[in-house]
């Protein structure tokens, strides 16, 4: 029997999603107020906010299961449909992931390592928090912030009580600054009969606190390395008891792994599975929810993928790199917006770093 997904959200994650399903026969519905969000040309569009529980309802009478794109939807409207129909993941995962400190102590509390942190509630906490992470630090909002929103590095204590007043007062989180060698991350998936699946460790590079690439798997990783990400992903999983795929980021520090934070959701960083996995990170997310057996994470090959930020470039000469696969999300150009992706495969790592130079030649302008 044809099965209907229902997604909170219709952005790129949300098409993603979709594109993914179809072919297995599913179909979907999306709440997004846009009017014309990137999801709408594959699955039914519902224009109501996320909290409109009219919409919530008519989501809830006509699907199977819900899912969503992102993890900024509010926690009472997952808990608000979980009443009515399965939510996949749980709001449990939702609300973890939304509130920094609270996500800094799970991690903590499941032996995952992670830098050094402080909550802040009032001016009264900038100085003990000081003492605890040291200066410089990154001072963060607990809640909604991401691509490098709602954070600061601050250098004295005084910075932190002015950045508390800037941010009207509402709950920060201080953060230890670390030297990091890199930045990694993982995505793995957790069906609902407790089926797991790893993708392996990738590479990520940022620019002005948004993903500009990634690359799988990331180069020179120790045996311990790539088993203690897939140990500490088990444990996230299991933790929660998740259902779906989630994804890690992580500090390289000192040939050690350190958590920075966990997406309940599919991820950025692993967009490459569409083209470079035996099953890609979307369609492990809709076998994980829908009780499937997982696919293969396997490489099909070495990948990397550069988002499209901004602006489109001229696709002729990307697309005359071999082996280049151009995923455009249907959004209007803005700044600091993405608006699709490129990924290139190889045969090696030497053949990545040459098709991800050309292919940076060609994109970078548009930054």
């Amino acid at each position: 029997m044809m099965k209907r997904i229902g997604i909170l959200g219709g952005g790129q994650l949300g098409r993603m999603l979709a594109l993914a399903g179809l072919p297995l026969g599913l179909r979907f519905s999306a709440i997004e107020p846009a009017d014309d969000p990137p999801v709408k040309a594959l699955a039914e569009h519902l224009p109501y906010a996320y909290d409109d529980l009219a919409g919530l309802e008519l989501l809830a009478d006509n699907v199977d299961m819900v899912t969503y794109e992102f993890e900024n939807v509010a926690l009472a409207t997952a808990e608000y449909l979980e009443k009515r129909v399965p939510v996949f993941p749980s709001s449990k995962a939702l609300m973890i992931s939304q509130e920094r400190f609270m996500e800094k102590e799970f991690f903590s509390d499941l032996g995952i390592p992670t830098t050094e942190y402080y909550p802040i509630d009032s001016i009264d906490d900038c100085s003990n928090a000081k003492i605890v992470t040291g200066l410089p630090a990154v001072l963060k909002t607990r809640r909604f912030g991401y691509d490098g929103k709602g954070q600061v590095i601050v250098h004295s204590v005084e910075e932190i009580r002015d950045s508390f007043t800037r941010f009207n007062g509402v709950p920060l989180i201080l953060e230890q600054k670390i030297n990091f060698t890199r930045e990694l991350s993982i995505i793995a998936a957790r069906s609902r009969n407790g089926e797991t699946a790893f993708y392996p460790l990738m590479e990520n590079v940022h620019k002005n606190g948004i993903l500009l690439t990634s690359r799988a798997p990331a180069r020179h990783v120790a045996h311990e390395m790539a088993s203690l990400a897939k140990e500490y992903a088990a444990k996230l999983l299991d933790g929660l008891d998740y259902v779906g795929v989630l994804a890690i980021e992580f500090f390289e520090v000192n040939g050690k792994l350190i958590a920075n934070e966990f997406a309940p959701r599919v991820h950025n960083s692993g967009h490459w599975t569409i083209d470079g996995a035996c099953t890609s990170q979307f369609e492990n997310h809709l076998r994980a929810i829908l009780d499937l057996p997982l696919g293969n994470t396997d490489l099909r090959s070495f990948s990397a993928m550069v988002n499209l930020i901004g602006e489109i470039p001229d696709l002729a000469p990307v697309l005359k790199i071999p082996d280049t696969h151009v995923h455009l999300y249907d959004k209007e150009p803005r700044p600091s917006r993405k608006l699709g992706h490129v990924t290139v495969c190889g045969d090696s790592p030497d053949a990545i770093d040459k098709k991800l130079e050309q292919l940076m030649e060609l994109i970078i302008p548009v930054y």
